[in-house]
């Protein structure tokens, strides 16, 4: 009988990549992806240990499938990811539900650790993460048919403080700039309009294969590929945008005006101690010199609330700061303190309780800029790719250049007269009150 595989995809874009991966190779293999974890005899669980809710996360969730091997037909479960790079042998050795598991640097092996765990043997697949995706693997998409990720770098040099990528994805590596061409054309072929670039540091492109900043330029040929319609950035830092690569934004039109730039604080001590690039004034300067030559941008951002030593004034400035940029989408995070990072070291470690209210006031703060930057688009003619049908409600369900899938906005459009995966003009006659969480809709 063949097998029957799940592949259940917790935390980023960049491990639903891996995810898709795996699933060309497994179907390529010829066992059947099914959609329901109490139908599958093998499932694989792809991980999230970036900080200690998705660590929290994604064991809760090796513990439920486990499960499956007492109520339904699973006989092998296997976990990859970020949690197998870095804890592999505590993971091993204490969680016996566990199968197999196979690092970030390895998924391109799953159909032999999958062969193997059915026999027994527990494989255990983790090395060095230095993976690059410059193979020609199958890809299965798991997203909507128009839209996807394509990863063009792997692994970060920053060595931010706080964060632990470097721990488990590796140094920085970018992919050919023809690996990823001719992955956004077999996309393309497939019908996928719109093509979001992600890394953990997309503004770093190039500079290990060809020795300067090539993102400018990577955005252009992708847009240059036939059926792509919007090239979408994400994760650009900000100690590396270049004004060449503004001027791509501006110019191109298949570019969407949006760019997702974690900045994670705002003031110069902090900063300096998260090992962030450029200070306070050069952060506004920045968002400056951005608007005013991408006229109607959308700016999304990331902040951490409760690093280690942030003082009430701080925070207080963080506030205003926020208030005064005016993010068109932000999002925050409680620090959470990574072993192994140099801020699990620092003095003047916050309590959890302090960094929760931190992280709910700034929300207000972010729910009150928001109401007013999404009113900005009432009477505006704007392009929308329409991604369902609310039946009860009678209307489509889209999103314009200005809003990333899954995480941003949403605009409800009356009788479109076109289909699911349409982009289609549309005027913005209402706006709505934006949620706690600064992930509203129009």
């Amino acid at each position: 009988m063949s097998e029957k595989v799940k592949i259940v995809t917790l935390g980023c874009e960049k491990n639903l990549v891996d995810s898709e991966i795996m699933s060309g190779l497994i179907d390529a293999r010829g066992y059947s992806l099914v959609e329901r974890e109490e139908d599958a005899t093998v499932i694989i669980v792809n991980t999230c240990g970036f900080i200690d809710a998705a660590k929290e996360e994604s064991v809760n969730t090796i513990l439920d499938l486990a499960e499956l091997k007492e109520t339904g037909r699973l006989k092998a479960l296997i976990v990859s990811g970020c949690l197998t790079q870095r804890y592999k042998q505590e993971l091993m050795k204490e969680m016996p539900e566990i199968d197999g598991i196979v690092g970030t640097g390895d998924f391109h092996h799953i159909n032999q650790i999958v062969d193997e765990a059915l026999k027994g043997k527990r494989p255990v697949f983790v090395g060095n993460p230095v993976f690059n995706y410059e193979e020609k693997l199958p890809r299965k998409l798991t997203t909507a048919s128009y839209t996807t990720y394509i990863k063009i770098a792997e692994g970060c040099d920053n060595n931010c403080t706080f964060c632990s990528i470097p721990i488990m994805r590796g140094k920085f590596r970018s992919r050919s700039m023809d690996s990823i061409l001719a992955e956004a054309e077999l996309l393309a072929g497939q019908g996928v309009k719109e093509i979001s670039l992600i890394a953990q540091d997309s503004t770093n492109y190039g500079t290990d294969l060809y020795g300067e900043y090539k993102l400018a330029e990577l955005l252009n040929k992708v847009s240059q590929v036939e059926g792509v319609h919007w090239v979408r950035l994400h994760y650009a830092y900000p100690g590396f945008f270049t004004d060449e690569l503004i001027d791509e934004i501006a110019n191109n039109p298949k570019v969407c005006k949006y760019i997702d730039m974690p900045l994670q604080h705002s003031e110069d001590a902090v900063l300096k101690r998260m090992r962030r690039p450029g200070r306070n004034r050069d952060i506004r300067e920045l968002i400056a010199r951005i608007r005013d030559r991408i006229p109607g941008v959308s700016l999304r951002t990331s902040l951490i609330v409760g690093f280690p030593g942030e003082t009430e004034e701080e925070f207080a400035a963080l506030c205003d700061f926020v208030r005064e940029v005016k993010f068109d989408r932000l999002g925050v995070f409680t620090y959470s303190k990574e072993e192994d990072t140099p801020a699990s070291r620092l003095p003047n470690q916050l309590d959890e309780d302090v960094k929760e209210w931190r992280a709910n006031t700034l929300m207000e703060v972010q729910r009150q800029v928001a109401g007013e930057t999404s009113r900005k688009y009432i009477g505006q003619v704007l392009d929308v790719l329409l991604e369902k049908y609310d039946g009860r409600s009678d209307v489509y369900v889209g999103r314009s250049q200005y809003d990333a899938p899954e995480i941003d906005g949403e605009v409800y459009v009356t009788r479109p007269g076109s289909e699911i995966g349409d982009i289609v003009k549309v005027r913005i006659t209402h706006a709505y009150e934006y949620d706690l969480s600064g992930e509203g809709f129009l």
